[in-house]
């Protein structure tokens, strides 16, 4: 299986839409027309170069998605890197899809002088955790919201 990951481009639109609204919906949210547009908007433009997003193709059919910002951090001179929303289809969970997308952030990333690079997932998420586990490190952070 080889599997081609790249950034998003105009033309993706339906399918990163379609594997968007599935990672909302495992999440149990969702989001207006508004917000797809425009957070499709912003990853596709290049005047909005900290806001990123990448797709994963098997031959050419999309599987997968990551999305990841960069933002300064009071505690660091260089910025960090956010990987904010990371799905791959159910059909292909446990090929390495999901290894393949955060490992292209981390090398985005690399290039980029941004090399933290951090995200968060729900507790009861246990088959990402597996991952996770495997790539990088727990912290003992808890999120609180408004």
């Amino acid at each position: 299986m080889t599997v081609e990951i790249r950034p998003i481009q105009p033309s993706d639109k339906a399918a990163w839409r379609a594997l968007w609204k599935s990672y909302l919906e495992f999440y149990e949210s969702s989001v207006s027309d508004a917000v797809y547009d425009t957070t499709f908007a912003r990853l596709c433009s290049k005047d909005h170069p900290n806001q990123n997003g990448l797709l994963a193709l098997l031959d050419g059919t999309p599987i997968g998605l990551v999305h990841y910002i960069y933002h300064p951090h009071n505690w660091r001179l260089d910025e960090v890197c956010y990987l904010q929303d990371l799905y791959a289809d159910p059909g292909v969970r446990g090929t390495g899809v999901g290894r393949k997308l955060i490992e292209a952030v981390y090398a985005a990333a690399d290039t980029d002088g941004r090399p933290s690079v951090y995200w968060l997932t729900q507790d009861f998420n246990a088959e990402a955790r597996k991952l996770y586990d495997r790539i990088a490190t727990l912290t003992p952070f808890i999120k609180y919201a408004r």
